[in-house]
């Protein structure tokens, strides 16, 4: 579902919007914005880079299936040069030459968690890592 067309993620997010709507019971004339930081819902599309940056998390701290693991690796283990930016946690990218090949999930993973803010990918626990990104999000 990552970088899908923007037609079906809107079609997504007006379901939600809906089961926002029969949860608390709003007008459908309402804002639904306040509805959804009220319920703690992120909408859509920030959900699924929230989903994907959790399991890119999980890969990283051998939290997750091992074929999830193998494929996501930091560019400082990746055997490259020593440079600069090599502090921060970022993963290797995979290149594609298609716009389709862009949102395979080994492409989609690393290209959200790479645009994380470097306190994100800092040492965290799971739990504190998972509340400082719906935080960022939001």
């Amino acid at each position: 579902m990552y970088d899908i067309a923007d037609g079906l993620m809107q079609r997504l997010q007006a379901v939600q919007n809906a089961a926002a709507r029969l949860v608390t019971g709003t007008w459908r004339r309402d804002h639904i914005t306040p509805v959804l930081r009220q319920l703690h819902w992120l909408p859509v599309r920030q959900r699924v880079n929230f989903k994907l940056a959790v399991l890119v998390f999980k890969a990283l701290h051998s939290l997750a299936p091992c074929n999830l693991v193998d494929d996501c690796q930091l560019v400082t283990d990746a055997g490259r040069r020593r440079l600069r930016s090599s502090d921060a946690a970022t993963c290797v990218l995979q290149h594609t030459s298609t716009r389709f090949g862009d949102r395979a999930f080994g492409v989609s993973r690393p290209s959200v968690w790479n645009s994380l803010p470097t306190e994100l990918q800092s040492h965290l626990s799971l739990g504190q890592f998972r509340r400082a990104l719906k935080t960022y999000l939001f």
